[in-house]
């Protein structure tokens, strides 16, 4: 919009010297002349429009702008440089910045205004615009106003008032539309949806409900409420009201099409009202099963209403093909009385889609569960195995492992389907089938879909390299990134040894990729900067990879491929010329989140040396607290709304600078969040506004907007919660009066209420609140929630499920496994006498989701291991499934019975190195079984080995450390160096480390990056001798290991160095041993100070000092307008 308003000072400006004295306004054209009295008056956006609609059938003559500034002249209006500055500044900062402004000028546009915007906003096609000698880029323009969503919202505002009565209404639906989908900011609510028109053409309303169909999961409970209220109206409208009868429904076949995945908000009576005739209508319907297959947020009585009319509209539900049209309903299935196994195998078929829904899965299992009785009645499962689509995941390991590898082999087609598999599950048939074709080939492979990652990982080393190649180029590495690291290791490092590694780089993809370790990247070849598009790279490749294929590629080349952008080191950054990094920095930018806090922290240090007018306003934020006063004024929302785009956290500024940054937002926003604008210009923003702030200085109007962004936000405190909540219900009122859709809107935020309130939810929408609460998982302020559902599916199963029979068992209660299923981490509450009383086929059905509840205490894990051992039978007949599925219930096993399991298998090592609260009694005794077991010792151990073992690997001493193969070692290093072990174990893997990479004195960047918490290994000397421009690549967690006595051997200049991440990763103990001095540096590493300048490698001993530019006034910056800048303080960089 700004560039499109320079015209307004070219106007005024061009051609001033040829001004005569006596033109009259009958000299300039109606339009033109109106356009010109606008100019005069500041109405510069009627102005523009006019100018533009008058440019649309009339050619710009030379004598024109001489006749337009002769007639300022013949009115006495003189323009002067200075005043045409503040005019515009004033216009700007309220039309570009103020979108409320924005709205009001809109609304005061005459119909043929209004008309020209709309067209050149959503209907032009034309890149740039043209006004005699004057050319605009308005592809830009048009940019520049759909990334701001305060400017958006006005938009669809202005768009829904004045549209319908200026352009035909399948054109404002078309403009509707284009808005609607543009912004990430949803602007449906309840209040706006009232000012939608209740009378509409009928293709216009058809496209514009197809419109709010497709953003039907974007919106909220209540505007979807609100949203079919407004297509009933409508679709009532067409209904013969003199017809109506309590009796019959409104609804037609039509209208059912119509409302889409909205059908789900009809009335149950309403459901059961509607005519047969119409039903049968819609079944027929071609797409009424792909629309049944999308209506995820269904309920039970809905969709058994719809199956009842179905049935009686002459429909049979038994019928097979009648089934296949059913989409979602089938998850809700009831007829079962003397069905046949046919009809309970195609209902099983159709049921692979029920995981979709939005809950209910308990039920789903259990239908699932009736069906497979059904469907197996006089076969055996080795017959029909094939036919029983995503049911046989609900098959418990003992049923999976009666079965044939034949019959594995034949239903593979169906198997590698299916999702959802527990990982004992998916070994069990991975090792039928892969024992049935005897040889594991590329082919063989290639058939078992998501059954590929029950491959052991001595299987996959056992292959061929070639066919092994082949895998990593097919379609099954879309499953690579499923298979646990000893895994992708175990193919790695096949490959590796074949020597034909480097004809297969290429071919590694993804996250796959990053598995590969820098010694082994070292001794490739044939690398080029278009191979690394489809690759995701840790930092220390990334910096290997940059720096080599620097010396043969342009920078732009390398920037372009985006994950290189890691590779960048400060003293890159620090060497670029001015107009290579203004350029460059777009893909800096676009690459925000792979960069590091330092890397940032560069760029903004770079930015400001070589043009500190043009900075983008978010860089502020990792330059020292002091920089922040540059911002006030007419910067302040153009500083937020840069913020607001970007996350906050991938900037990791310090605790002081956070606040400071927040303090300088609340001045911006005048201490108050008043309405839905300030919502859409904070962003991501909101997230981090303190707990104070959200109390008092935020309205009700902007809550209502806000509360679907602080859903989004990942780390709240619960401080912010509780005032949350207490918005939410001085919002929505008591809980008691809530509806379904307000209790859904309010979501996780349910968990702060009282245990009253949340009583009163469980009883009115037990079904919500049980699917809200798996949302929010285990998390302190949960606790009540998961309490009262917990008791809510007591109460609702305490008399449908039969008793325990055993006599230590009688009067005692026992989770069932649709309550098991239905409770999640709220299985948490059951206790100990009830967990022993377990039925057997119950949890040998549900182990493993009971093994990934975490807030089980000891003795309830004691319980589950003693029920593991009565169900199984004894440890030493538990085969690596069993101990699989075990979950956190193994960390109940004691060293003894550790010792009697058999633990040979590294992929079953590779799952209990997973958990991170063994003691190291117990991770000596699962080390010790998986060598005895294996028959290995640990000089004979491979970089598979290594991996599986992961955090078991602190276990090992230092005699054992250092008979690890070096070659292994080096292969594994970067998952070695993910460990958090104790100081001792860290040195000898440090100096296992030195066998690969060197002395420590030699280590760079990448091998820093590379060995990660191996660092915190380092000795005194060893730490001393670092250069300070390698502190940045010590890994975070690297620094939080170096002990105090230790750390505090870093001079005053490499703790400067650090890095803000780096910084703010020293402990309390680290600080406390630090001098005065020393604290200091630390302020300015964590405050993203500096006092000099990254060191090339042409001049790694010398320092340069930083004069940095103290402007007087404010910076003028990119991100508040290029033309802002140009008008106000005419610093132009470019």
């Amino acid at each position: 919009m700004s560039r499109l308003l320079k015209i307004c000072f070219i106007l005024i400006s061009v051609h001033h010297a040829a001004i005569t004295h006596n033109q009259t306004s009958e000299d300039l054209p109606p339009l033109l002349h109106k356009a010109v009295e606008e100019v005069i008056t500041g109405k510069y956006l009627n102005a523009l429009l006019d100018m533009l609609h008058f440019q649309s059938s009339n050619v710009w003559t030379a004598d024109m702008l001489t006749k337009v500034m002769a007639y300022f002249h013949a009115q006495e209006v003189i323009f002067t440089l200075s005043s045409l500055q503040i005019s515009i500044k004033s216009y700007l900062k309220n039309l570009l910045y103020q979108p409320r402004q924005l709205l009001f000028e809109f609304q005061q546009l005459d119909q043929l205004q209004f008309q020209t915007a709309m067209k050149y906003l959503f209907n032009s096609r034309k890149d740039h615009l043209e006004m005699g000698n004057i050319i605009l880029d308005w592809d830009k323009t048009r940019e520049r106003i759909f990334q701001s969503p305060g400017v958006n919202r006005t938009l669809f505002l202005v768009t829904l008032h004045k549209c319908f009565l200026a352009l035909s209404a399948l054109d404002c639906v078309d403009i509707l539309s284009q808005v609607l989908r543009v912004s990430a900011v949803n602007y449906l609510q309840p209040d706006v949806i009232e000012s939608l028109p209740n009378v509409l053409q009928e293709d216009a309303f058809r496209n514009l409900s197809t419109v709010f169909k497709d953003l039907y999961d974007k919106t909220s409970a209540n505007t979807q409420r609100a949203l079919y209220g407004w297509m009933k109206q409508i679709l009532q409208k067409s209904y013969n009201m003199s017809e109506f009868n309590e009796s019959t429904s409104w609804v037609s076949a039509e209208d059912l099409r119509i409302l889409g995945r909205y059908m789900v908000h009809l009335p149950l009576e309403e459901i059961l009202k509607i005519s047969p005739s119409e039903i049968r209508l819609f079944i027929s319907f071609d797409n009424a099963t792909k629309q049944l297959d999308t209506v995820y947020d269904i309920t039970p009585e809905l969709a058994q209403a719809f199956l009842e009319r179905i049935n009686s509209s002459g429909f049979d539900i038994r019928n097979t093909s009648t089934i296949y049209r059913l989409g979602l309903l089938v998850c809700f299935y009831e007829d079962m009385e003397q069905m046949d196994a046919a009809v309970a195998r195609a209902l099983l078929h159709q049921m692979i889609k029920c995981s979709q829904l939005r809950g209910f899965q308990a039920e789903v299992q259990k239908l699932k569960s009736q069906l497979l009785n059904i469907a197996m009645q006089n076969q055996t499962l080795n017959d029909i195995f094939g036919s029983l689509s995503d049911a046989v995941v609900g098959l418990t390991s003992s049923q999976l492992e009666s079965l044939s590898p034949e019959a594995v082999h034949n239903a593979i087609a169906t198997l590698n389907q299916v999702s959802g598999w527990a990982k004992s599950q998916v070994m069990i048939l991975a090792s039928k089938y892969l024992s049935y074709e005897k040889v594991l080939s590329f082919y063989n492979v290639s058939q078992m879909g998501t059954l590929f990652t029950g491959i052991s990982t001595q299987s996959f080393y056992s292959m061929n390299p070639k066919e092994l190649s082949q895998i990593i180029q097919g379609t099954t590495s879309q499953y690579l990134s499923d298979l646990s690291p000893a895994q992708q290791q175990g193919i790695l490092s096949k490959i590796t040894a074949s020597g034909d590694f480097s004809s297969s780089v290429k071919d590694i993809h993804g996250a796959f990729f990053k598995e590969i370790s820098l010694s082994v990247l070292w001794k490739q070849t044939g690398y080029n900067s278009s191979m690394m598009k489809e690759k995701e790279l840790r930092s220390s490749q990334a910096l290997y990879l940059y720096e080599l294929l620097s010396k043969k590629n342009h920078p732009v080349d390398l920037l372009s491929t985006g994950q290189l952008v890691k590779g960048v080191t400060c003293q890159l950054i620090e060497s670029m010329g001015t107009d290579f990094f203004l350029n460059a920095f777009k893909f800096f930018e676009k690459n925000l989140h792979l960069l590091s806090p330092y890397q940032v922290n560069c760029l903004a240090w770079k930015f400001w040396k070589v043009s500190n007018a043009s900075i983008p306003p978010f860089l502020l934020l990792v330059l020292p607290v002091e920089y922040l006063e540059y911002v006030s004024g007419p910067l302040c929302v153009p500083f937020i709304e840069s913020l607001g785009k970007t996350e906050m956290d991938l900037l990791n500024p310090s605790l002081h600078k956070k606040n400071t940054v927040l303090q300088k937002v609340q001045e911006c926003l005048n201490g108050s969040i008043t309405d839905e604008y300030d919502v859409d210009l904070l962003g991501n923003l909101i997230c981090h506004l303190p707990p104070a702030f959200l109390h008092g200085r935020m309205s009700l109007k902007a809550m209502a907007t806000a509360l679907h962004q602080f859903k989004l936000c990942q780390q709240l405190s619960h401080e912010q919660k509780t005032e949350i909540k207490y918005k939410l219900l001085e919002l929505y009122g008591s809980p008691n009066n809530w509806t379904s859709e307000t209790t859904l809107d309010v979501g996780p935020f349910i968990a702060l209420l009282s245990k009253g309130d949340l009583n009163i939810l469980a009883e009115k929408f037990p079904d919500i609140i049980l699917q809200i609460a798996k949302s929010v998982g285990l998390i302190s302020s949960a606790e009540e929630l998961l309490s009262t559902v917990f008791e809510s599916v007591s109460n609702t199963t305490a008399n449908t499920e039969p008793s325990p029979t055993r006599p230590d068992c009688l009067g005692s209660r026992a989770p069932s496994s649709e309550e098991i299923i239905k409770l999640a981490e709220a299985n948490v509450f059951w206790s100990v006498q009830e967990l022993k009383c377990m039925d057997a086929g119950h949890f040998d059905k549900n182990v493993e989701l009971l093994g990934t509840v975490s807030g089980f205490n000891s003795s309830q894990l004691i319980a589950l291991k003693e029920k593991a051992k009565q169900v199984w039978g004894s440890l030493p007949d538990w085969k690596s499934y069993h101990i699989v599925s075990l979950g956190r219930i193994a960390l109940a096993l004691t060293e003894h019975e550790i010792e009697e399991l058999d633990l040979h298998s590294v992929d079953t090592i590779s799952v209990l190195s997973q958990q991170t609260e063994w003691t190291l009694t117990q991770a000596r005794s699962i080390l010790q079984g998986f060598l005895e077991d294996s028959g290995q010792t640990i000089s004979t151990l491979k970089s598979f080995d290594l991996v599986g073992l992961g955090a078991i690997l602190c276990a090992l001493n230092s005699t054992e450390i250092m008979s690890i193969r070096t070659a292994e070692f080096s292969t594994a290093v970067a998952r070695i160096g993910l460990l958090f072990c104790s100081t001792p174990v860290l040195r000898q893997f440090k100096k296992m480390t030195e066998s690969v990479f060197g002395t420590a004195t030699s280590w760079n960047g990448s091998i820093l990056q590379e060995i990660g918490t191996i660092a915190g290994g380092l000795n005194e000397d060893e730490l001393k001798a670092f250069d300070k421009n390698l502190m940045p690549y010590f890994q975070p967690t690297a620094i939080r290991h170096i002990p105090p006595e230790i750390f505090q051997a870093l001079s005053p200049e490499q703790i400067e160095n650090l890095g803000p991440e780096n910084a703010a990763m020293v402990t309390r103990l680290q600080r406390e041993h630090l001098n005065a001095s020393q604290l200091q540096s630390l302020q300015l590493a964590l405050d993203g100070a500096r006092t000099s300048t990254p060191e090339t490698q042409n001049s790694a001993s010398t320092t340069q000092v930083v004069q940095t530019p103290a402007p007087s006034g404010a910076p003028c910056l990119s991100g508040f307008g290029i033309w802002f800048c140009a008008v106000f303080t005419l610093c132009l960089p470019y």
